[in-house]
């Protein structure tokens, strides 16, 4: 969304049709003055006047004016990145103050605002107890009324289950139920599927075939998150909670997913090692944080979430995506893996343990590096 430009359309419009201001003025019935004061960003044409100005320039009024109701994708990005990095450099009351201003002045740039939303899910790990509550009720709100405001479907439909996610966050359960409903449907056709085929249907393979790929790679990055928590549901029946924290490592290295979605591997790592703490295996529990420290270090930045040699064709995709965690900065991200690592209570039982104190002193150490913040 451009700010007005309506003084330098005028000007080139003026030009380009090869008339003086005087003709423009005695065209419109004021005088040379106003068209140079219009021309000069000085002031501006009376509002009864832009039908007549638009009609004899062959524009529109919108055009007139200079004006567009949404940003682009660009500028979508270059804002979050933006407003990415402020959250994580400024005080909280700046940042919440400025959100304010971004979602007033962009009040119905909805793709816009959805974004802004997940930055403050993205990043609330990095605020204080009741500031995160107060930043994930922001967002709530912003998914609320993207869902009663926004005619495009998919955005809508994105924006419930954020707005669920955000009740999970708050501890709402039955906004949950009330906006989700309290079982699945065991006979839903995959829509991803579906828009494949009809891509078939026209003749476009190559589209179905990106479209097969996205599908395919929501499906394993939402299995393997879905195991990963399913795991720490489990962690009163280690027998159970084993398999399936196992079943997502194998699943993490079939589908390369420390390549595709960094974060992820991560989760995993880091509640598996708690998860075995938990039940007093504490060599599990180091092994699997040795790993986390080494992927966190090594492997997981320049962080982006990317396609790789089997899904080829989703990188397009996942650049659009307005809730796309790459845009989250990098400096909360190394923040929050240490967080992580000192502050789950599960490890308190490793806290005099020279492995586990040895782990978190090099992690500080990676972080106050990379981030030039003493911890």
């Amino acid at each position: 969304m451009s700010e007005l430009r309506i003084a330098n359309i005028i000007t080139k419009r003026r030009r380009d049709k090869g008339i003086t201001q005087e003709d423009l003025a005695e065209y419109m019935g004021v005088s040379k003055a106003a068209v140079s004061k219009w021309e000069k960003g000085q002031s501006y044409p009376d509002i009864t006047l832009l039908p007549h100005l638009a009609a004899y320039f062959n524009i529109s009024i919108d055009e007139l004016l200079g004006y567009t109701p949404q940003l682009t994708p660009d500028e979508i990005q270059k804002l979050c990145r933006e407003l990415s990095s402020e959250i994580t450099n400024k005080p909280f009351d700046e940042v919440m103050l400025r959100c304010g201003e971004l979602i007033k002045k962009y009040h119905s740039c909805f793709p816009f605002l959805f974004q802004v939303a997940a930055l403050l899910i993205n990043h609330h790990a990095a605020f204080s107890e009741g500031q995160w509550i107060e930043a994930i009720d922001k967002a709530k709100g912003l998914f609320e009324r993207i869902v009663a405001e926004c005619d495009e479907v998919i955005l809508a439909r994105d924006a419930l289950n954020m707005q669920a996610q955000c009740c999970v966050l708050l501890g709402q359960p039955e906004e949950v139920f009330s906006l989700l409903g309290e079982s699945l449907s065991a006979s839903s056709p995959y829509e991803g599927s579906l828009i494949a085929q009809a891509f078939l249907l026209v003749g476009n393979k190559a589209k179905a075939k990106e479209i097969y790929q996205c599908d395919i790679y929501n499906f394993q990055y939402f299995l393997v998150e879905s195991m990963v928590n399913y795991a720490r549901l489990l962690e009163d029946n280690f027998s159970a909670a084993q398999t399936a924290l196992n079943r997502a490592m194998e699943l993490i290295c079939l589908f390369n997913i420390g390549r595709l979605n960094p974060n992820v591997v991560a989760k995993a790592y880091l509640i598996g090692a708690s998860l075995y703490c938990t039940h007093g295996d504490f060599d599990n529990s180091l092994e699997l944080l040795e790993k986390y420290l080494d992927f966190c270090t090594t492997k997981f930045f320049p962080f982006r979430i990317r396609g790789d040699e089997f899904f080829t064709d989703i990188d397009e995709w996942l650049d659009k995506d307005e809730s796309c965690e790459s845009v989250i900065d990098e400096q909360a991200i190394k923040i929050g893996m240490l967080h992580g690592l000192s502050r789950l209570p599960a490890f308190e039982a490793l806290k005099d343990n020279p492995q586990y104190k040895s782990i978190v002193k090099k992690l500080t150490e990676f972080v106050e590096r990379e981030t030039k913040t003493y911890l």
